[in-house]
């Protein structure tokens, strides 16, 4: 016979969110590096706080919220707050109990800020690394280097020149029609009046040129963790320019071999990575600034073929962590959450890691 469709009006129950997640599930694990990591960060959030006030939400809460974000691909804050209101898993994780009230979504944003300041991502990015250096997951001899582009949250209609009249347009304010026919727009007379910090730039020839910012990692080539993530404007010479300083940021490290493409093949780079004391083991232009000195080598092959796996946090922090086409305004707070992408990157990574060795 068919069952009456009675509608639930109140719900009681004595099984709790630990009880009802999964012993397997993947975010148990990652829950238990998370936590330590936060603890780790608890003198630096101690001093970011005043002593007395109202209390804030509190920022491991803030910062396990702000993970799910970008592991669940969750676009927007109040999409967030949509989520953690009946996820039970998404509570779970942040810490919160089945009654507590979900904040608004500007309260969130605005205690955001607050780690913004104090600059948190990068000490949560160190603090997993460190995580990773204790599991003894990190060499510190081969290194491959690369640079993406980062979309900006600005649209073409908005490089306009910085001074002068500007281009004719119609009566609608919120979506002019703008002729840029005949008009040369370049980063030294142009800027976006949306977010003047990115610069419009195309990494080849051939794809329409955006505005955009540059993304550069630094990868440890044996297990593909990133050990150093940085923003900048997007400009023909940042991919090799901030190369050169996370390697001279790597605290003079010597016998590193370094992979990269073939953009970073060139005199300046490879004779700067050499006084670093470092290996370049880029790609091969046509005249090409290494020679069979360093390509002969059986190390060089292996660095061009592992290279590669740098694209898979590049995909990674682009599909899932939204990273194609940034959210936010300005070069800071882009950078902060591309600090913060990569976190997050490498805590899915020494995951999967510890759990394939066993």
């Amino acid at each position: 016979m068919r069952g009456d469709d009675r509608q639930q009006q109140g719900m009681w129950s004595y099984v709790s969110a630990e009880e009802r997640i999964p012993k397997d599930h993947p975010l148990r694990s990652m829950r238990t590096i998370v936590n330590g990591v936060l603890r780790d960060l608890s003198p630096l959030f101690e001093r970011l706080y005043a002593k007395t006030g109202r209390p804030s939400i509190p920022p491991e809460r803030l910062l396990r919220a702000l993970l799910l974000q970008v592991l669940y691909t969750i676009r927007s804050e109040r999409l967030l707050m949509e989520q953690l209101d009946y996820n039970i898993l998404f509570r779970w994780f942040v810490g919160l109990e089945m009654d507590d009230r979900v904040w608004a979504p500007t309260v969130f944003t605005k205690n955001r800020d607050r780690l913004l300041e104090g600059e948190v991502a990068e000490a949560f990015f160190e603090q997993v690394l460190a995580e990773a250096r204790k599991r003894k997951l990190l060499s510190d001899e081969h290194y491959t280097v690369d640079g993406t582009l980062i979309e900006a949250w600005a649209s073409l209609k908005s490089f306009q020149k910085k001074a002068g009249p500007q281009s004719d347009r119609d009566d609608d304010p919120g979506n002019p029609t703008v002729n840029f026919h005949g008009e040369k727009r370049r980063n030294d007379t142009h800027e976006s009046t949306t977010d003047p910090e990115s610069r419009l730039y195309t990494k080849s020839s051939g794809q329409a040129a955006k505005l955009s910012y540059m993304g550069h990692v630094l990868m440890e080539n044996r297990t593909g963790l990133v050990v150093d993530a940085r923003l900048t404007q997007a400009t023909g010479t940042a991919e090799r320019d901030t190369a050169l300083e996370m390697l001279e940021d790597l605290g003079g490290v010597q016998l590193v071999t370094v992979g990269a493409d073939k953009g970073y093949d060139t005199e300046g780079f490879v004779e700067s990575c050499r006084d670093l004391g470092a290996t370049p083991h880029v790609a091969q232009k046509q005249r090409s600034a290494v020679d069979g000195r360093t390509t002969r080598h059986e190390g060089y092959a292996i660095s061009q073929r592992v290279r590669k796996r740098v694209e898979e946090a590049f995909g990674w922090m682009k599909t899932i962590g939204l990273m194609r086409k940034t959210r936010h305004r300005g070069r800071r707070r882009v950078g902060w959450t591309f600090v913060f992408t990569a976190a997050a990157y490498n805590l899915v990574r020494i995951r999967n890691i510890v759990i394939a060795s066993g």
